[in-house]
């Protein structure tokens, strides 16, 4: 026997039973960013691997170990995409769409990272990624954190924390970065392993090391607010402000510092403890260099990536209601008249009642067979053609979830009584 093929580890399917959680969050997600004026952008999976080498920074983590990449049959070097800024950015620049203009975009898909797969973290994961391009003032950040701020609620999702810091501009990092390095060399060997690793290649993710001790060290170093210049102090002044006023709690983490070398002035991330150690399901912020890094013209930006299968995580831990997709209508049909008959009732009744959910049986069988897999499917009503039925041009309506028992209507008059039913 050949054995069975298996999905690719930290590939995951998304089974039937899971598609509405899936679903629910597009939707509502789809809902609330078209409200706030943005439009969707489709992206490719695939990018040439310079793209993320200057965009994400040849020293991370991402670019050094996690990207799939390849080379194609001319030779070019392809990667697939293992986040959503840097191809979003590159398309509106191929097409045009700065200059002068504001845009406010979202995309949404998989990426791809080779990690070690854990519970919240897989080599292939979905994100909803949102970026505004054309506007350098915190309103447009406070409004993001808005938006997302009213997706949680839209989501039911509770015990979501805001985290807030200012980066500041590349110079001030430049100086931080020298003095911390210069701190952290006497103690190196206080340092956790990885710190130590990251010590030449990306010393500002040392202050969101995980290990303790690491923490517990960094209390003394060097602080970035300390390096921050005055305008990037006054726009995350006027953030914070902005944010009191809308009533949206947060706390200024001195130690976030983001994964992604375009970051500046303003990065935030929605944290929560009930996921282990994947906490953050939403990040973002500023990236003003980005698109004149990548050959376009100086365009302030700003963004953040949520990740779907944390959201879900969380909406399937706290027990979120979800709508219900079973169909409204179980179409049970003997006798090969009534099956015929069966089948362009449905699409009558599909095209009378739009959003009506009607499943037909197909494959013959008993009556009794068939209502045992009406009342399986979920369905609320069973519409009942035998022979004499269709022959009398009527059908029965048997209530499958209550008491109610079986009504028999002429075939004109099913459309308004299902329609009654339906409210």
């Amino acid at each position: 026997m050949s054995r069975i093929l298996q999905a690719v580890r930290g590939m995951n399917d998304i089974l039937p039973e899971h598609s509405p959680a899936w679903q629910f969050v597009e939707d509502r997600t789809r809902a609330v960013l078209e409200s706030y004026g943005f439009r969707e952008i489709r992206l490719p999976l695939v990018e040439k691997t310079e793209l993320f080498r200057r965009s994400i920074g040849e020293v991370t983590d991402i670019v050094e170990k996690e990207m799939y990449t390849f080379e194609d049959r001319n030779g070019d070097s392809l990667s697939l995409r293992p986040e959503g800024t840097a191809g979003c950015v590159r398309a509106c620049i191929q097409h045009g769409l700065l200059g002068s203009q504001v845009q406010r975009l979202w995309y949404g898909g998989p990426m791809f990272r080779h990690e070690r797969p854990q519970k919240g973290r897989y080599r292939q994961f979905h994100q909803i990624g949102v970026e505004v391009f054309g506007l350098e003032g915190p309103d447009v950040d406070a409004e993001l954190l808005m938006l997302t701020a009213r997706l949680w609620k839209q989501l039911g999702i509770e015990g979501v924390q805001l985290q807030l810091n200012s980066l500041g501009t590349s110079e001030a990092r430049a100086r931080f970065r020298d003095d911390l390095v210069a701190w952290l060399r006497t103690r190196f060997d206080q340092l956790d392993e990885d710190s130590q690793r990251r010590l030449d290649s990306n010393p500002l993710r040392i202050l969101d090391s995980k290990n303790a001790d690491t923490q517990a060290l960094l209390e003394q170093a060097p602080r970035l607010w300390d390096y921050i210049d005055e305008a990037s102090r006054s726009h995350f002044e006027g953030l914070c402000a902005l944010l009191d006023a809308a009533g949206i709690a947060y706390e200024v983490n001195p130690r976030l510092v983001r994964g992604l070398d375009y970051y500046g002035r303003t990065v935030f991330e929605w944290v929560t403890d009930q996921l282990g150690a994947q906490g953050t399901v939403c990040a973002g912020g500023r990236y003003d260099v980005l698109v004149e890094h990548l050959g376009g013209r100086a365009t302030p930006a700003v963004g953040f990536a949520m990740g779907l299968e944390r959201l879900i995580a969380l909406i399937e831990g706290q027990g979120v209601a979800l709508p219900d997709p079973s169909p409204h209508l179980y179409v049970v049909a003997a006798g090969e008249q009534a099956q015929r008959e069966g089948l362009l009732l449905a699409e009558r009744l599909r095209d009378a009642l739009p959003g009506l959910r009607v499943l037909t049986h197909c494959g013959g069988g008993s009556f009794k067979s068939q209502f045992k897999k009406a009342d399986r499917s979920g369905a609320r009503w069973a519409l009942v053609l035998g022979e004499q039925e269709v022959q009398q041009r009527q059908a029965g309506l048997k209530h499958l979830r209550g008491d109610t028992g079986q009504e028999t209507l002429p075939f004109d008059t099913l459309t308004e009584r299902i329609a009654q039913l339906l409210g």
